[in-house]
């Protein structure tokens, strides 16, 4: 007897149209009950047991455990046929396309549900390469942006704020001194205004990056997160790291940001620990604060986390501390970092 791949396979050959997984499925369920009725059917006939017309009260419990036997046998068979597609749904309930290569079903059993699970690993394949397509444009697209509103607070504001302070710097040394105040406080303002629009423009567009390295960025990033914040980073970075492609050390850079952003906006944490370490399997990025950890939701800062790191194939884990905080951890693949 052929199993229904086999039968499939021979309507491919045959030039018949291929079976659906649905009547694959059926005639799987089909073949299970008809061998237990016809086993039934063939014992019933062997057996010396007879049924009268009208059926006797001494034949009934014969009818009912021979029902019983054939349910059991039927539930059985059909369930162990079928546990594939348990280990399926719970894949399906957990699996999350944020996270590349993450949960496949095993593909266990034969012919329609084998084929079933092997449908079900490839479209997740499909879909992750699809969604990461879209991430990179989505991301490469919010860069641009990023660099087009940075150059326009540098150019535009930033320079007419730059002629503001010298024009108000004119005005207070030509002022009375009964108006010096007032026009000293309007220059300060003028003046944080001017360097609050400089430390925009470089979180959108870090020019530290691009002109010394990844090494000055963070170390200028975490400056200024101890700065604002009053946070204090302690830091451990190695002294070699492989050579990165420009995309990685954004990825690095971009993420470092996102996480001590979060620190600063949610944790309440007193100390924060920077690691970038590198070992023979890839890059090792390290986050960890002692504030307040938790249950922890995943808002669109964390996505946007988890879309970058998904862009240069790498691992992203954020878990709460036992003691307390947040431990975000990013792995770059060596492959992947030097390529």
């Amino acid at each position: 007897m052929r199993t229904p791949l086999e039968t499939r396979a021979a309507g491919a050959t045959s030039g018949l149209p291929p079976k659906g997984p649905a009547q694959l499925l059926f005639w799987r369920l089909f073949i299970i009950n008809g061998l237990l009725f016809a086993i039934g059917t063939l014992v019933l006939a062997l057996s010396p047991a007879t049924v009268s017309s009208p059926v006797l009260l001494t034949e009934v419990p014969v009818l009912l455990i021979g029902l019983a036997l054939i349910l059991a046998a039927n539930a059985a068979l059909v369930r162990a046929s079928l546990a594939p597609l348990d280990e399926l749904t719970t894949v399906m309930r957990r699996v999350g396309l944020l996270r590349r290569g993450g949960d496949r079903a095993t593909e266990a059993g034969n012919g329609d549900l084998k084929d079933l699970i092997r449908t079900f690993n490839e479209m997740l394949d499909r879909l992750e390469a699809e969604n990461s397509a879209s991430s990179a444009l989505a991301l490469a697209a919010q860069e641009g942006e990023r660099q087009r509103i940075s150059r326009e607070l540098h150019d535009q504001i930033g320079q007419s704020l730059t002629v503001a302070l010298l024009s108000l710097k004119r005005v207070v040394d030509r002022s009375p001194d009964d108006l010096r105040e007032e026009s000293l406080v309007a220059q300060e303002a003028v003046r944080a205004s001017l360097e609050e629009v400089r430390q925009v423009a470089q979180r959108l567009r870090p020019g530290v990056l691009a002109d010394l390295g990844l090494r000055s960025a963070l170390s200028a990033l975490g400056s200024e997160f101890s700065r604002s914040s009053g946070i204090p980073v302690v830091w451990e970075l190695d002294d070699e790291f492989p050579e990165l492609s420009g995309e990685v050390e954004l990825v690095l850079y971009r993420i470092a940001q996102e996480a001590l952003t979060n620190v600063a906006r949610h944790a309440h944490a007193t100390r924060v620990h920077f690691a970038l370490t590198s070992t023979t399997k890839g890059l090792t990025l390290r986050i960890l604060d002692d504030g307040q950890g938790g249950d922890l939701r995943e808002g669109a800062g964390i996505r946007g986390m988890r879309e970058r790191a998904l862009l240069i194939g790498a691992e992203l884990t954020i878990t709460a501390r036992p003691n307390g905080g947040t431990d975000v951890r990013l792995v770059v693949p060596r492959a992947r970092a030097e390529g």
